[in-house]
């Protein structure tokens, strides 16, 4: 028998599948995930997405890309080709500025990027929830509440029983 990776209730509508997000939080269950066709309000926050990381990754990025874009043009300029150009020092920072922003932008952009794929767990080829057939609706009008049974909570005929009485079309097996 393969492993179950959870149980998944599907739903009719949007304000359901938050009820149904809602309910599950305050029956005291922790890992699960929503899919909908189309960004949901309120959604997340019921199911407790608040880290807020890419901001700070941004920030690393832009620093690192300031930092990075003076470093190279005070090294060109004042250790590796000094050149004395109408009496003017070698370190001009007001000329170091403009190139400096526009690193800062570069490396934040990428960091933002790619600190956004990483976060997500992107790519992702594949997951356990593509093992049930309905879930192909998830793309076009129905919403899925997945409960994981790495829960702490997690107990395959009591969370099938919670699932039942929150009214969803039905309830599946998603297995790994």
């Amino acid at each position: 028998m393969p492993a179950l990776y959870g149980l998944m209730a599907e739903f009719r509508s949007p304000t359901d599948l938050v009820d149904a997000v809602v309910r599950a939080r305050q029956a005291g269950y922790q890992r699960m995930d929503a899919y909908t066709p189309f960004p949901v309000e309120g959604l997340a926050g019921a199911l407790g997405f608040h880290e807020r990381r890419v901001p700070l990754i941004v920030l690393l990025g832009g620093l690192t890309g300031a930092v990075a874009g003076y470093a190279l043009q005070y090294w060109a300029s004042v250790i590796a080709y000094p050149m004395n150009i109408g009496g003017r020092p070698h370190h001009s920072w007001p000329a170091f500025i403009v190139p400096a922003f526009e690193t800062t932008v570069l490396f934040a952009a990428f960091a933002a990027v790619l600190g956004m794929l990483a976060l997500n767990g992107l790519p992702m080829p594949y997951h356990p929830v593509f093992n049930v057939p309905r879930f192909a609706l998830a793309s076009r009008d129905r919403f899925f509440l997945c409960i994981e049974a790495e829960d702490p909570k997690f107990d395959r005929e009591e969370t099938r029983r919670f699932l039942e009485t929150l009214e969803p079309r039905e309830v599946s097996e998603v297995e790994e």
